[in-house]
Order: C-alpha cells, then structure tokens, then sequence
C-alpha cells in the first residue's frame, strides 16, 4: 500500500538522508553507544548498496522496517563477536605468560574465530560437538563415542567433516 504524497527514495543517497540519523538514533539506544551507532548505521548502508531491497520501498514504514531488521541483524553479530573475543582475551590471560597481542593480531584471531564458529554453526550438531571435544578439550574418539552415542568410525567421520570444512575456509582465505 502507498502513501499517497510519498515518493519512494529512487537512490541510496535518497534513502541515507531520509533514513540514517533516524537508525543511527535507534541504534544508538539498543547499544548504548554513538560510536557503535554510527559504524552499524553505515554498514546497514552499505549492505544495501552491496544487496538492495529485491523490491525496493513503497512507503517510509517499509524503509524503515528494513534497516531495523539490517540493523537488529548486525547488533546480534557485534554482540557475539564481543562475547568471542572476551572468551578468548579471558583464556589468554588464563594461560601461561605471554607477549600480549596487539590490536590488529586480535582483531585477525576474533576475525578467525568468528568464521570457525560459523563453519561449525553450519555442521550437523554431533559433528561439531566431535570436532570441539577432540581439538578443543583432547578427548580421545572413544571417549567422544560414548558420549555422542555412536561409533568410533562416525567419530572420525565427524572430524574429517569438520576439517574439511576449516580447510575450504582457509583456501578461500588465500583467495
């Protein structure tokens, strides 16, 4: 349904002045935080300009509708990559002694680790569950059998599924 009197944004440029300091505002209070704010307003933006609208916008409603959803989708991801890296500053600091790594080399290790979280989001659930109890916690595939009910042979199925799966993220890394 359209609005009379309403003329739909034909550009991003368009929408960006139509829209962006009202998501940035929306933001700002879902986050606590200009900052953070106004790096996911722009991304919002830019992963329209990367991906449009497949129908565009009839009314100011469905704009904002859209950029809402952009934005709540890229507030979950900011929040688990932070929940990412405070585990893994939290095991750092945990272990032995070390040089403590600098801001790009932690952002490269979240960035890292973010990617082998989606590659095992997107695995069957054993198989993943295999992968984290052998390389994470050492458990032998005996032990993994019993825990996840099967067989030593699909044990090793579900690690080489995984392994797999981290390789093909690591040649498309080098790409």
């Amino acid at each position: 349904m359209s609005i009379p009197g309403y003329r739909c944004p034909s550009s991003i440029e368009s929408l960006y002045a139509a829209h962006h300091s009202w998501l940035t505002g929306w933001l700002r209070r879902r986050l606590g935080s200009a900052a953070d704010a106004a790096d996911l307003a722009h991304d919002a933006f830019l992963r329209l300009i990367l991906k449009p609208a497949p129908r565009g916008f009839q009314t100011p409603g469905e704009a904002r509708a859209y950029l809402r959803a952009v934005g709540n989708s890229l507030c979950v991801d900011l929040w688990r990559r932070r929940e990412v890296e405070q585990a893994w500053l939290e095991a750092l600091a945990a272990g032995p002694e070390r040089r403590w790594p600098s801001a790009e080399e932690r952002a490269i290790v979240v960035e890292t680790l973010m990617e082998i979280g989606g590659v095992l989001g997107r695995l069957p659930q054993k198989a993943a569950a295999a992968f984290i109890m052998a390389q994470i916690d050492g458990t032998p595939y005996r032990d993994i059998a019993g825990e996840l009910g099967v067989s030593e042979r699909m044990v090793k199925k579900y690690i080489a599924q995984a392994m797999l799966q981290c390789a093909l993220l690591v040649a498309r890394s080098k790409r």
